[in-house]
């Protein structure tokens, strides 16, 4: 007779309880495990993917962040996609020492938000790659290490178009910038004309951006949603026109011809300073000197521009250069000097930036001037070059407002630029298949 074990009811449930709870855990890590790698979190890396990825530095020694077209300075950081053109990425590391850093490239939406591809979905080549091309400074005050790479290269290029950001981060995978840059594949053309504001009572002060899309090689079954477009002035960050649609749609052709929605303040000529020199000042520098084992250049006082009349002047439209007139190669030989800026404006409690290129249009407390004696002031660390800066406040909306400052007139000559972006229904990343960089210059 086969005799069976009695295993009692409160045994039973233990034994139940147990395979239950192994079941929960290995659920709970078999989820846990697949949101780290959903995240795609790097070691130290402080970023939020949710956040917009902008031109930032996250480390203080990291100076003079550059990324132009291969030899071509001024020019814009935007290249054709599976052609030889080639972008110039440059920085110098103050420690001057020789450090390990590596380079990524992050593909983004419109936003500047990244998008939801994996790498190999627009990294044909090594995700990640070292830089190996650095220089000490040569006879400067300031001792640097300056580092730089081309991009694409034989170990990275990008597969698809649309927005991107190189991260470069050290040899402990802990970000030290962010850099914007763009991939184009055209297949619409833009016709663009900058006029004064139709309305009456911005007529002086504002431009209207008037353009056409034409798209004959592309299907776009719903022009509302599948195409996206962006308009900069100056190409700055801060106050881009976004989420415009077109007012009127023919065969293949999509006219976007407002009379408010794609308007900007025409501000004014930006200012400048030029110290390619430390041996003989320019027309906007008062004095030089060496103290502390450094080099310091004053600025002359500036003054409010809203009431003056305009008046035309040469600019670069905000950008700067780096460039030494006693040097032969100037990414090595320019030195590092404190330039100090002064505002001549009574108080009125408003929060006063320096903008331009070099600040990354951005609103930071690095560039932020104090009221001292009835005149705003600050001090930057700045590499030799030809600058171009403007003077903006911050309003209560966050804002940067210039006009309130340097004034806003019709004929000032700005640049404005143009980007389309691409995405059929079902698609899941942004293309940007349409650029056009115009100017308001036959106003004046």
């Amino acid at each position: 007779m086969q005799k069976y074990k009695f295993v009692p009811i409160f045994h039973q449930f233990n034994i139940l309880f147990i395979i239950k709870m192994n079941k929960f855990l290995t659920l709970l890590n078999f989820f846990i495990l697949l949101n780290i790698y959903s995240l795609d979190i790097k070691p130290n890396n402080s970023f939020n993917d949710t956040n917009i990825y902008k031109n930032k530095i996250f480390k203080k020694e990291i100076k003079t962040l550059i990324c132009k077209k291969n030899n071509t300075n001024l020019s814009q950081p935007i290249i054709n996609l599976n052609s030889n053109e080639k972008l110039s990425v440059s920085f110098d590391d103050l420690e001057a020492d020789v450090k390990d850093y590596y380079y990524t490239i992050i593909h983004c939406n419109r936003d500047w938000r990244k998008s939801n591809l994996l790498k190999t979905e627009y990294i044909n080549g090594f995700e990640e790659n070292r830089i190996e091309n650095f220089e000490f400074s040569f006879n400067t005050i300031q001792k640097y290490t300056h580092y730089n790479f081309e991009f694409p290269n034989d170990n990275i290029a990008p597969i698809i178009s649309g927005n991107y950001i190189f991260e470069i981060f050290d040899e402990n995978k802990e970000t030290i910038a962010h850099v914007r840059f763009l991939i184009i594949d055209h297949k619409v053309s833009i016709k663009a004309e900058v006029r004064k504001a139709t309305l009456a009572n911005v007529r002086n002060t504002k431009h209207e951006i008037d353009f056409t899309i034409k798209h004959p090689n592309i299907n776009v079954s719903d022009p509302f949603s599948e195409i996206q477009v962006v308009i900069k002035q100056n190409n700055q960050e801060h106050n881009p026109i976004t989420n415009i649609k077109p007012i009127f749609i023919k065969e293949n052709t999509l006219i976007y011809d407002y009379e408010d929605e794609n308007t900007f303040y025409a501000n004014n000529e930006f200012r400048y300073f030029d110290i390619r020199s430390l041996r003989y000042k320019s027309e906007r520098v008062k004095n030089i000197y060496f103290k502390n084992n450094k080099n310091h250049i004053e600025l002359f006082n500036e003054y409010e521009r809203k009431f003056n009349p305009y008046s035309i002047q040469v600019d670069i439209n905000g950008q700067f250069f780096i460039n030494s007139q006693e040097a032969w190669d100037s990414s090595i030989e320019s030195d590092y000097a404190y330039v100090y800026f002064s505002l001549i404006k009574e108080i009125n409690h408003e929060e006063i930036y320096i903008v331009g290129d070099f600040t990354n249009w951005e609103i930071n407390n690095q560039y932020k001037l104090s009221y001292n004696n009835h005149k705003y002031e600050t001090v930057l660390y700045l590499k030799q070059g030809y600058y171009n800066y403007l003077f903006g406040i911050v309003k209560d909306n966050g804002k940067l407002n210039m006009e309130n400052i340097e004034g806003s007139h019709y004929e000032t000559r700005n640049d404005y630029h143009i980007y389309v972006y691409y995405r059929p229904i079902g698609e899941v990343y942004d293309q940007l298949i349409g650029f056009l960089k115009t100017s308001s210059k036959n106003l004046f």
